[in-house]
C-alpha cells in the first residue's frame, strides 16, 4: 500500500497534486493500492473525488502530533511518497519510525536525507541532493503517459497557448496578456482550477483571446497549438516531450534552471524570471525554428520515468 502525500494550494502551485495523479494512474496498472494525503483545499478533493481517488485530510505541518503513524497503521502503509517539496526533519522521522520506506520528490526540506529515495527530475543542476538513493535527471521526470497519444511534430506558428500554472501565484497571465496586445498576437488563455485573477483578466481581454478554463486533459488540449507561453514548472516539459515548443517564464528561482536548461536543449526559449521578462522575442516569432524544436523535445523526452521509478522502489 502506497500513502501519496501532497501538498497543493494558490501560493504552492498544483503540479504536485497533477504529478502524482499521474504516478497513482501507474500504480492501478500494477494493482497497487493507494491513498493520497492531502491539506485541506477544495481545488484538491474536487479533482480527486473525479478521479474516484480515496484520500484523507490532515494539517499537514503539525509534526508534533505523529498523524502519520496513525495512517501508517490504518493503512498498512509499505511505501509512503512525499511530493511536497519540503519534508521537515520531524515528518521523516515520523514516518521512518515504522521502518517503511520513504520517497520524495525535488525535496530540499531539513529531512530529505532520510528519504530511502530522492528524485530529482525537475533539478536539473542543482547540488545539494540529499537521500539513501538519488534518481536525477530527466530521465526520472514523471510526465503524463498521455502525451504518447497526442505527440505531433510542429511546423510553424498559426496557434499560441498561454498557460501558467493552475494558479499562476503571482498573475503573470495577465503580464504576458498585456505584451501580446502590445504586439497585436492572438492567443488562447488556459485557466488552471486555482486561478485567482479573474476579474483582472476580464478587463484586459479582447476579442482575439479566446479564455479555456481548466481542461480534465492539459495534453489533449497542447495538441490544439504549435507554441505555448509557460510557467517553468513541469507543464513545458510535458509541452516538448508532445512536440509542443515553449516560450518560459519561471515563476519561481527555482524554475529557472528549467527554463535554460530547456533552451540549452533547443526545444523551448527562456525568457526569464516573471519580474524582468524578456520580450524581445513577441517582435517576431517567425525567428524560432519550431519545426526544429518541435523535434528536439519530442527526442530529448519521454514518458518512461514512471516506469524506471517504480522499479526503483520495488526493487530496494
Amino acid at each position: 500500500m502506497f500513502a501519496i502525500c501532497i501538498e497543493a494550494s494558490h501560493s504552492k502551485g498544483m503540479g504536485h497534486l497533477f504529478r502524482m495523479l499521474n504516478f497513482s494512474k501507474f500504480l492501478k496498472t500494477k494493482n497497487e493500492d493507494f491513498i493520497f494525503i492531502i491539506n485541506n483545499n477544495d481545488k484538491i478533493k474536487d479533482i480527486l473525488k473525479s478521479h474516484d481517488i480515496a484520500f484523507e485530510i490532515l494539517n499537514l505541518k503539525d509534526s508534533e502530533r505523529n498523524w502519520e503513524q496513525d495512517i501508517i497503521r490504518k493503512y498498512n502503509i509499505i511505501y509512503w511518497v512525499n511530493d511536497r517539496l519540503e519534508t521537515n526533519k520531524q515528518h521523516a522521522f515520523n514516518i521512518k519510525e515504522s521502518n517503511i520506506k520513504l520517497i520524495t520528490l525535488d525535496d530540499f526540506g531539513s529531512g530529505a536525507g532520510l528519504s530511502d529515495i530522492s528524485i530529482y527530475g525537475l533539478s536539473i543542476n542543482q547540488g545539494c541532493f540529499q537521500g539513501k538513493k538519488i534518481l536525477q535527471g530527466v530521465d526520472f521526470l514523471i510526465l503524463n503517459k498521455e502525451i504518447d497519444r497526442y505527440k505531433k511534430k510542429r511546423i510553424d506558428v498559426k496557434k499560441i497557448l498561454v498557460t501558467l500554472g493552475g494558479s499562476d501565484t503571482y498573475g503573470v497571465t495577465i503580464k504576458i496578456l498585456r505584451l501580446l496586445k502590445k504586439y497585436h498576437i492572438g492567443a488562447t488563455i488556459h485557466i488552471g482550477p486555482s486561478f485567482m485573477h479573474k476579474e483582472e483578466l476580464k478587463k484586459e481581454l479582447t476579442k482575439d483571446y479566446k479564455v479555456v478554463t481548466f481542461t480534465p486533459s492539459l495534453i489533449k488540449e497542447f495538441a490544439k497549438y504549435d507554441l505555448a507561453i509557460t510557467g517553468g514548472g513541469i507543464t513545458p516539459f510535458e509541452a516538448n516531450a508532445s512536440g509542443l515548443p515553449c516560450l518560459i517564464i519561471a515563476n519561481e528561482l527555482f524554475e529557472i534552471e528549467n527554463g535554460f536548461f530547456l533552451e540549452r536543449m533547443k526545444s523551448s526559449r527562456f525568457l526569464g524570471y516573471y519580474k524582468s521578462i524578456d520580450e524581445t522575442i513577441f517582435s517576431d516569432l517567425n525567428i524560432l525554428d519550431i519545426n526544429l524544436m518541435s523535434q528536439n523535445g519530442m527526442q530529448i523526452l519521454n514518458t518512461r520515468a514512471v516506469e524506471k521509478i517504480y522499479k526503483n522502489i520495488k526493487k530496494e
